[in-house]
């Protein structure tokens, strides 16, 4: 009996994870710029093969988001035809990553830069398919999409009003329709937005766009020797880019599943996602993906939620979503041909918004202002220049917020009585970074009065501010300060425990000065 009601949560899950992956997996398809059925394809590897793969039980794969904008750029500038040798390639170097056991590695990815490579996913997403919201045709780049966005209002002909209506329609069900709870429980709402959309299309005979159906097998596009040769034979600037193409889908992908794989292991109470196997999977998936000349795969928060919310036990719903969804694009491939792109663009719209982590700032911003800055910034970059950019921006800001926040140095003073003179004690990391504060407290010491200098509670003394500290002494004429650099340091530039010197005074003062301190790197 318990097994007939696991198959049975299983099945009914698996359905619910096909309504909501359909409309989905063909928006994102149309919104890279390739066959709607290559999204189809890419849920159904996602299914088939991912799914029945080890790592986790509930997590559902397919065509997301996230890659749209990266995936466009690279379908612009190599051709579709070339798709497939990139994700094929991404595929390769994820199984590498998850025979090597670096899934583990991508939780330690600031989730600054994280939230940030979304948002800024998302605004060029948003800004990108308004413009298909309205049967127009996007202008290249971020920044040229959000200054086009006025001219494109005040541009808008009959069919461009339609198309738009439709778009903002589709925006408001998949808003209002989860309020609706009991409507929701039966049906998803990007499916019924997407159905209402077209149905409205057919039955007041708009004159808007619809997607193009070609046939799933005609969709398919194996990547042939042409292909890889066109890429390898395009010179060192292809090949720049091609590295940092399949670096962005390996890379994005594999931190997006595992991000997402983290959410999802909190909505349940089942096994635990295996980061490592869960990252082969993907690989493995995306090498079948590109294997079809299809978009490339990650596991999705969206799907995968609606996997657990509808009851699902094992990872049976999630291969049986992909069968569906096989089902669906070899018996019915026409009803594809009816939903017009304008509803595809809206459910895009909302999903790119849903990116955008805007209730989360102002905690976020009360709590850790500079987190906020690397989100915004990488943000920020992604839509002046590109997604991997962007994101190398982000991660090198994240490391210098690192380095500022640990390289805290205190320095104390405390007066002695004018026979003891100062006690100066040094504490925390002294790195470069903090280095004009070290030496201008040291620099601003009174030069008539003796010092001692404890240097005890430093944990690390880099390379800099050893030679600043051996520098400061020399000048001042305090002894025991040598050997930070050398035989004396210990961890790598830090001074030896218990070093103490007498030295000569400071200013004629006549009154010994001691350095004492155990400094451990």
């Amino acid at each position: 009996m318990r097994g007939l009601s696991l198959r049975r949560a299983d099945f009914t899950a698996s359905l619910v994870v096909f309504l909501v992956a359909l409309p989905l997996c063909v928006g994102i398809a149309v919104a890279s710029g390739v066959p709607a059925e290559l999204g189809l394809i890419t849920g159904i590897v996602g299914g088939l093969v991912a799914g029945a793969l080890p790592g986790s039980s509930l997590h559902v794969s397919g065509p997301a988001a996230g890659l749209t904008v990266l995936v466009y750029e690279a379908v612009q500038r190599y051709g579709v035809a070339a798709l497939g040798v990139l994700v094929v390639a991404a595929g390769l170097l994820q199984v590498a990553m998850g025979v090597l056991r670096l899934g583990r590695w991508f939780r330690a990815i600031s989730v600054a830069v994280v939230q940030g490579m979304l948002a800024g996913i998302g605004l060029v997403l948003v800004t990108g398919q308004v413009y298909a919201m309205a049967d127009a045709e996007a202008p290249a780049g971020g920044v040229a999409k959000v200054l086009g966005l006025g001219g494109l209002v005040g541009g808008l002909g009959e069919a461009g009003v339609a198309a738009a209506a439709l778009g903002v329609g589709t925006i408001a069900v998949l808003v209002g329709w989860p309020r609706w709870r009991a409507a929701a429980r039966v049906a998803p709402a990007p499916l019924v937005a997407v159905a209402l959309a077209a149905v409205a299309t057919a039955v007041l005979d708009l004159p808007v766009r619809r997607v193009e159906v070609h046939g799933l097998l005609d969709a398919v596009q194996p990547p042939g020797a042409d292909s890889f040769a066109r890429l390898v034979g395009g010179g060192v600037g292809v090949w720049g880019g091609v590295v940092g193409t399949v670096l962005a889908f390996a890379l994005i992908a594999s931190a997006e599943s595992l991000f997402s794989a983290t959410a999802v292991d909190r909505l349940h109470d089942g096994p635990r996602t295996d980061y490592d196997k869960e990252l082969i999977a993907q690989g493995a998936g995306n090498t079948v993906c590109g294997a079809l000349g299809a978009l490339p795969m990650t596991a999705v928060i969206v799907r995968s939620a609606a996997n657990v919310r509808a009851g699902a036990r094992t990872k049976a719903s999630r291969v049986l979503h992909g069968v569906w969804l096989l089902v669906f694009a070899a018996a019915v491939p026409a009803a594809l041909g009816v939903i017009p792109v304008a509803a595809l663009a809206g459910v895009l719209v909302h999903a790119g918004c849903k990116l955008i982590p805007v209730r989360e700032l102002v905690p976020l911003w009360r709590e850790h202002r500079g987190e906020v800055v690397v989100l915004v910034v990488t943000a920020g970059a992604i839509v002046v220049t590109n997604l991997f950019e962007g994101v190398l921006v982000g991660l090198l800001l994240a490391v210098a917020k690192t380095a500022w926040d640990t390289s805290q140095v205190h320095v104390e003073t405390e007066d002695l009585g004018a026979v003891d003179g100062l006690l100066v004690r040094v504490r925390g990391n002294a790195t470069f970074l903090r280095l004009p504060k070290l030496m201008g407290a040291l620099e601003a010491l009174p030069d008539d009065r003796p010092v001692q200098l404890d240097l005890g509670g430093l944990r690390h003394v880099d390379h800099a501010c050893a030679a600043a500290l051996e520098g400061w002494a020399g000048r001042s004429g305090v002894e025991g300060v040598e050997g930070m650099r050398s035989g004396g340091a210990d961890g790598g530039g830090a001074v030896a425990g218990g070093a103490a010197a007498s030295v000569a005074p400071r200013g004629g003062a006549g009154v010994g000065s001691r350095v004492r301190g155990g400094v451990s790197g």
